[in-house]
């Protein structure tokens, strides 16, 4: 019994230093103090304003210009859902009459030029 032990030991042993962790393409912290999701190889932060929100793209921790990406930003506060056109405003993307509630599910649902759809989900803290 103990030699079964010892041998299911090592072996769980030789497995764990064998195993590598995937790490997640592009995450990182946010740097604009919103929340940060990735999606598509690419980094989305979530950042609530005063008459909605606003989402900063970056590719590889380089930040990206949202040129001719557009969508729709959806949250979900409890049963209440509101939902708001996103809209290329200079190096962000942003959607107005929206309220980001602390706990509240937020989906980006977003179209390249390429016609790529991209679906990012954001948790706000």
């Amino acid at each position: 019994m103990l030699k079964k032990l010892l041998a299911l030991s090592m072996l769980a042993l030789a497995a764990l230093s064998t195993h590598q962790t995937a790490m997640a393409h592009g995450g990182g912290q946010a740097k604009h103090g919103g929340v940060v999701a990735t999606a598509s190889d690419l980094t989305f932060e979530l950042v609530a304003s005063p008459d909605g929100a606003m989402i900063y793209v970056e590719d590889h921790g380089k930040p990206m210009a949202p040129t001719g990406l557009k969508g729709k930003l959806t949250v979900l506060n409890g049963a209440e859902k509101s939902e708001a056109e996103l809209m290329v405003a200079g190096d962000k993307l942003e959607a107005r009459g929206l309220k980001l509630a602390k706990g509240a599910k937020v989906v980006a649902a977003l179209m390249t030029p390429n016609a790529k759809a991209i679906t990012v989900r954001f948790t706000v803290k």
